[in-house]
């Protein structure tokens, strides 16, 4: 089984979100079920003995694969520590034996479903954050990811069973601008996501970063504390 869900920055909400009173579903999967994270995992933040104890209990006292997509609030410098191994066809950062971070622009087979994922997103704090503390730059995309998402969605023929990003496209941004009466800041991911949307085929496209939990039209969904079986 797999299962969704949005932003859970570090220790924040990890425990409240993912323990077996708020999360009973848990109690029927193993280590061969997954739970993804849609960008802010952070929990890579510091290198913390906190860090690590919760690093830890993922690993060990929850029952299911934890899989995450980068946001922007995570600290990209202790994340590319991490060696880069092949995963169910795509590029991973292997955290520990079962934390996996999905990178960006790669296509996974899942339990038989096909999986884009993107991570990324822009800050719209950062003028409150320090560079390089809480605050990195690689939050957002480098050509190269945005070059390598368009060649491997192209090699599985722009078809995939799901997408999952932490942003959203230009047309999703006015549609929660619209329905949430905000106005937010536009970005180079906005109309390249657009793109995507335009071109290809899928069946569901989930992403965090808003903190709200709603459908949105062209078969997407915004999580934030809703947790989601696929």
């Amino acid at each position: 089984m797999i299962y969704i869900t949005g932003d859970i920055h570090g220790t924040i909400s990890a425990n409240k979100r993912l323990n077996s009173k708020n999360f009973p579903q848990q109690k029927q999967l193993t280590k061969n079920d997954y739970v993804i994270i849609a960008g802010d995992f952070g929990l890579i933040w510091d290198g913390s003995k906190e860090d690590q104890y919760w690093l830890k209990w993922l690993d060990k006292t929850k029952p299911f694969m934890t899989l995450f997509i980068d946001g922007n609030h995570e600290n990209f410098e202790l994340l590319e520590e991490y060696p880069v191994e092949i995963w169910n066809g795509g590029k991973v950062h292997r955290i520990n034996d079962s934390v996996i971070h999905l990178m960006r622009g790669q296509v996974f087979e899942i339990e038989g479903k096909k999986f884009f994922t993107f991570g990324g997103a822009a800050s719209h704090d950062k003028e409150y954050r320090k560079e390089g503390k809480s605050w990195w730059s690689r939050e957002m995309p480098s050509q190269e990811e945005y070059e390598e998402g368009l060649k491997n969605l192209d090699k599985h023929g722009w078809k995939v069973d799901y997408i999952l990003t932490h942003t959203c496209s230009t047309t999703s941004l006015e549609y929660i601008e619209e329905r949430c009466k905000i106005k937010m800041d536009r970005d180079e991911m906005h109309p390249y996501f657009y793109g995507l949307e335009q071109r290809t085929e899928y069946k569901r496209w989930y992403f965090g970063h808003f903190h709200h939990d709603f459908e949105l039209p062209n078969k997407q969904r915004l999580l934030y504390t809703d947790i989601i079986k696929i």
